[in-house]
């Protein structure tokens, strides 16, 4: 069945609010992917006794395990690490408009397998759920005896209402109200939750990529299907009243633009495209690394203009989001980053110049740093989020 479970807010220190549990030791090793017990006891503020007792039984039931440090010897008796079972994993799905992609991530966040299925058209929602149910299901052998998979989280270009999983509008895929959490519940078996691919990519950044540590920040990703945005204020992914905030490709940068599939005229995701940038550089396909590559070892005039215009524009939306929420960083993710590559100084020097001066000067501009694998990290966050804010639940129904 599907889950009516709300989105998944991490809010820094709220796992050590809640009374002592599994769930705050488990929590921190899943971001910090290994922490010994005098960490856990130092960040959690509980005792040594009750830190062990409350990791003992995350090891009973298969969640972490317990080794001896690493690295060169220690004076004294060292400390157990506590690290994240990878056996204990989820399912991740991506559509785009060209592929779908399914990944299988452990507990940890480290991405332990992926398969991207190229298709030869935009995919239907149901083409979409088919094709991942059909990986899964050749996967199915290996998931049974290997692993303990905690359920499926779609990451979707589009706006999706997290309580039931129906994504209502998904414009380049052209999906209207498509349960797809129901379908991909039934055609799987597992637990289903989806949710917008850039608001799970922001999550994924803060817990475990270029903005860790970060709690204002913003995230814009670029890709065939136009510019998705996350906004994360104090901690918080802003999600709006049902979970469709965040669209910063739909910001105005050019009064005279042309008309959006929005609507609207002018938005930033008709003005920063990927197709030109690939269509200069004769490029066929969208790889952001290899996109990266070309921008950076170019000196074709109408390449180098075609940059310059798009880090202009790209420039008035981050001038507004930097002016309305003040973010410390902001995070750039598929093509959105092989352009800032290309011109980091023009694009800072712009929106610094156009802001206004405190939050200007404060801002910084950062590439994302999980790179391919961020969609499926994030999406199994998802997948994942259950599993973290209740293990006690989950271990007496496994």
């Amino acid at each position: 069945m599907s889950s009516t479970e709300p989105s998944h807010v991490f809010e820094p220190g709220a796992e050590l609010a809640r009374s002592s549990s599994p769930a705050r030791i488990l929590t921190l090793v899943h971001r910090h992917g290994s922490l010994s017990r005098a960490q856990l006891t130092k960040l959690t503020g509980l005792n040594r006794s009750t830190v062990g007792v409350l990791i003992a039984a995350l090891v009973a039931h298969g969640l972490v395990f317990e080794a001896a440090p690493a690295g060169e010897a220690q004076v004294g008796r060292p400390s157990p690490e506590v690290h994240p079972n990878p056996a204990v994993a989820a399912l991740a799905v991506n559509p785009e408009v060209d592929a779908v992609t399914i990944g299988l991530v452990g507990l940890g966040g480290r991405v332990l397998r992926k398969v991207r299925y190229p298709t030869q058209r935009i995919p239907t929602a149901a083409e979409a759920v088919n094709i991942a149910a059909a990986v899964i299901a050749g996967m199915r052998g290996e998931l049974d005896a290997q692993y303990r998979v905690v359920g499926i989280g779609v990451a979707v270009p589009g706006l999706v209402t997290v309580a039931d999983g129906v994504v209502r509008h998904a414009p380049h895929l052209d999906w209207n109200n498509e349960p797809v959490a129901q379908m991909m519940a039934e055609a799987t078996g597992y637990r289903v939750r989806v949710a917008n691919d850039a608001s799970l990519a922001a999550e994924a950044e803060m817990t475990f990529g270029a903005a860790t540590g970060i709690a204002n920040l913003i995230y814009l990703n670029g890709g065939a299907s136009g510019i998705g945005g996350g906004i994360v204020a104090d901690g918080r992914l802003l999600t709006g009243v049902c979970g469709y905030a965040g669209e910063i490709g739909h910001t105005l940068v050019r009064s005279d633009g042309t008309s959006c599939h929005c609507g609207a005229f002018g938005c930033l995701e008709t003005e920063v495209r990927q197709a030109p940038l690939l269509a200069a550089l004769k490029l066929d396909a969208g790889d952001p690394a290899a996109l990266a590559r070309a921008l950076s070892g170019t000196n074709d005039p109408a390449v180098t203009s075609e940059v310059h215009r798009q880090v202009a524009y790209l420039a008035t939306a981050l001038r507004n989001v930097v002016n309305v929420f003040n973010p410390e960083a902001v995070v750039l993710d598929g093509f959105l980053a092989a352009l800032y590559a290309a011109a980091p100084e023009q694009l800072l020097a712009a929106v610094t110049a156009q802001s206004m001066r405190e939050p200007g000067a404060q801002v910084t501009i950062h590439p994302a740093a999980l790179g391919a694998d961020l969609m499926m990290v994030g999406a199994a966050e998802l997948a994942f989020a259950r599993l973290l804010t209740d293990p006690a639940g989950f271990m007496e129904a496994h």
